[in-house]
């Protein structure tokens, strides 16, 4: 099953599971910092007397107020006594600065930006004149007096049977905040009355977890010489060493060493310490793990080593340091998605690090194919973030510009899939072949659809690559070899996509479709979309998507087509359908056609006029507005009347995709209909050529299901009353003598009448 999901190019995730899961943990570990500065920020408001006592007081005080009942007080949070004795001790305390920066791609340790802001926090204070400074020699001495007094409460509350070891609702005990705030003298007075150190509390992290989180060095050495497991595991089996080396506490990881903790231990996935000091690019953290013999080719769950996670980020230092003889490193080792380091490297674009790879590996590595088939240029132009690299692979003599892979995409394709204009320009200028054809490896073979680089731009939206790719010309190569069958003899700026032969056919159908429409068209109908300010995505589907715009001074709505060729339904035929049809509508209760834009494949577009109250579906179920009855009525009544419209036109056109989507609503709640990509011009509303079961089935009446009727806008009014009215149900004959029945909505005899005469104006044609 893995195989099948990502053995297709298409489907590939730009992030690995291993890269997600780390995402994952290290938000985990920010929640739970978020949970630990909530109780140390506790609001004390509606305290008791003896809470404030424990708040701010002395211990004499504490000693009076104090008695068997009173010694278990608990706050609504949970927090006890010893909480707030505790909260008091490290309130002087100053907050450490340092914090886990999950986007820290330079890898630099936070000393240097802690120290700075210190600098700036100390520089005004030496400005400051003496008072000031006698200012803060009080306030200073006034904070050990403070703390001085809260360790005598806590040495009290212990005498009297309070448990360091209760935790809050937040999941963290006495014992807990002050190994993370680092308070070393309470953890001390704890140690000497807490017979269990390994009480675990939110993420089952440990009080030596906390300790090493927060780079707290004394406070983690008393707890492992008080026997604190020093391989204790987390949720995550994050063990103290792991914390220590994500959060890059390098005296804390030097010290856990000489403690004799096992310097590969593994985490929930496999991943060990040196898997994360190498993907945090933490420099003397990765020296201190190899002379303590950490295994450089151990992998993760994922199949990862240390030089996968250091190269990831494009930590140059550490891939240099891990590919020193005598760790013994592989280059060549690749992931479970046969990914080598020289991939990866090349997926993030990090030109240095694939050099330094290719002069350790060899050329060998630009062969290697990954689980999709790629190579490392494959990769490079995939990633698409540094032109220098694709350039650099392409002058070795093992790299092939139009290598394919087992399902036939080459980096031409990769490249302009993700929509990288100038590596695509790099590759062309290299002899890149724009008609080499890629297969879905997954699809049968009676059905596959070759699809070329210029396809798979088209299919992603990349104009400016389909562009480049539908007018390219090799130097030297003739016009007819470049054109081929797909010119006509009409003067038309329309050219078709290049195709396998066995597309040639339907192009050519295409193309004649959109010359004729544009011959319908009157003139002044003909758009552009760069005659369409201020375009802003407001809505998409499966067609492509719809904008927001301004068009001579006035707000319109652009519904864009995206030109792609791999459906089996195409969508230039269903544009080609609804220009034609929604271009020959005019009433007040159709969304007003202003024109479209037929002049390129990559720019097919309708404009209407833009209805500022939005469909008539998110009114009711999204927004979920109060409608009254009389409002409901007209909306209904609107709707039956554009339907009335389009059955009676000389031609009659039947809509067969009528929902609640796509009818949208002014301002005052009038309606119009939308959305013609369904509908069809009939000679006769019997029409047995017609397509059954169209639109969507929330909103089609019963009898269309036993396909005894052809599918069309009569039946789908009634369910989209039922949406507009609801309330109790009547049932009522379709037509006379047809014998089939629907329900509509019945409140009282005067909508009866209502709805009755509704559906007369429905299904008279």
């Amino acid at each position: 099953m893995a195989d099948k999901t990502m053995g297709n190019y298409k489907s590939r995730s730009r992030s690995t599971c291993s890269q997600e899961l780390h995402k994952k943990i290290l938000q985990n570990y920010v929640n739970l910092e978020h949970k630990m500065q909530e109780d140390l920020n506790v609001e004390l408001e509606n305290l008791t007397e003896i809470q404030q006592v424990c708040s701010n007081g002395s211990a004499d005080q504490l000693a009076k107020h104090l008695n068997s009942e009173t010694v278990g007080e608990r706050l609504d949070n949970g927090m006890t006594l010893l909480h707030l004795c505790c909260l008091a001790a490290v309130s002087g305390k100053n907050d450490s600065v340092k914090e886990l920066d999950c986007n820290d791609t330079e890898g630099k340790s936070n000393v240097s930006y802690n120290t700075s802001v210190l600098q700036l926090m100390r520089s005004p204070r030496e400005k400051g004149d003496h008072e000031d400074r006698t200012r803060e020699h009080v306030n200073e001495q006034s904070t050990k007096t403070r703390n001085r007094e809260a360790r005598e409460q806590i040495r009290l509350l212990l005498k009297k049977g309070a448990d360091p070891a209760i935790i809050s609702k937040n999941g963290f005990s006495p014992l807990h905040i002050v190994s993370y705030k680092g308070d070393v003298e309470i953890v001390r007075l704890f140690l000497e009355n807490c017979s269990h150190l390994d009480h675990t509390g939110a993420g089952s992290l440990t009080a030596l977890h906390l300790s090493c989180l927060s780079g707290q060095l004394e406070v983690t050495q008393a707890l492992a010489q008080r026997g604190a497991n020093i391989e204790a595991r987390d949720a995550v089996s994050y063990s103290p060493l792991h914390i220590a080396c994500l959060y890059g506490n390098e005296t804390v990881v030097e010290y856990l060493l000489s403690r004799g903790v096992d310097v590969n231990i593994s985490g929930s996935v496999g991943d060990r310490p040196l898997h994360l000091a190498a993907d945090r690019g933490d420099y003397k953290v990765v020296q201190l793990l190899l002379k303590k013999g950490a295994r450089v080719r151990l992998q993760d769950e994922e199949g990862n080593t240390a030089l996968h996670c250091c190269v990831r980020n494009g930590y140059l230092n550490i891939l240099n340091l891990l590919l020193q003889p005598q760790y013994r490193n592989d280059a060549h080792i690749p992931n479970v998605y046969l990914d080598t380091p020289l991939h990866v490297a090349c997926y993030e674009g990090w030109f240095e690090c694939s050099k330094t790879l290719l002069t350790f590996g060899g050329s060998g590595l630009l062969l290697k194919e990954n689980l999709w088939g790629e190579t490392p240029l494959h990769a490079a132009c995939t990633g698409g973030y540094c032109i220098d690299l694709v350039d650099f692979l392409l002058s070795q003599n093992s790299t092939s510009v139009n290598y394919q892979s087992p399902d036939g995409h080459t980096p031409l394709h990769s490249a302009a899939f993700h929509g990288h204009l100038k590596i695509v320009q790099l590759l062309l200028s290299h002899g890149a072949d724009i008609n080499l054809t890629a297969r879905d490896r997954y699809v049968p073979f009676d059905k596959k659809e070759e699809q070329t680089p210029l396809m798979w731009a088209y299919d992603q939206g990349h104009d400016s690559i389909a562009n480049i790719l539908k007018h390219f010309r090799r130097p030297g190569m003739c016009d007819e070899y470049a054109r081929g069958e797909y010119l006509s003899p009409l003067d038309t700026s329309y050219f078709p996509i290049p195709s396998p032969i066995g597309k040639l056919r339907t192009m050519i159908q295409e193309k004649i479709d959109v010359l004729h429409l544009r011959t319908l068209i009157p003139p002044h109908q003909h758009l552009s979309l760069a005659e369409i300010e201020n375009l802003e995505n407001i809505d998409s589907g499966s067609f492509g998507k719809v904008y927001k715009g301004r068009f001579n001074d006035k707000i319109v709505a652009v519904k864009r087509y995206r030109a792609n060729m791999t459906y089996g339904k195409s969508d230039v035929e269903m544009f080609c359908r609804e220009v034609s049809v929604h271009g020959s509508l005019d009433s007040p209760y159709i969304v007003k056609f202003v024109g479209a834009c037929l002049q390129d494949p990559s720019q097919f577009a309708i404009v209407t006029e833009y209805v500022p109250g939005g469909s008539l579906f998110s009114t009711l179920h999204e927004q979920k507005r109060s409608i009254d009855t009389l409002t409901r009525f007209n909306i209904a009544t609107d709707v039956a009347r554009g339907m009335h419209y389009l059955h009676t036109l000389p031609q009659p056109i039947i809509h067969r995709d009528l929902n609640s989507h796509n009818i949208l609503l002014s301002n005052d709640c009038r309606a119009r209909v939308a959305d013609f990509g369904e509908s069809r011009f009939v000679r006769n509303i019997f029409e047995e050529n017609m397509t059954k079961q169209p639109g969507n089935l929330r909103w089609m009446a019963p009898e269309v299901f036993t396909q005894s009727h052809t599918g069309c806008s009569y039946f789908q009014c009634t369910s989209l009353l039922c949406e507009i009215i609801p309330d109790q149900v009547i049932y009522v004959p379709i037509k006379p003598g047809c014998g089939a029945f629907v329900a509509l909505p019945s409140p009282s005899a005067f909508f009866k009448i209502m709805i009755l005469s509704l559906i007369l104006i429905i299904f008279t044609t």
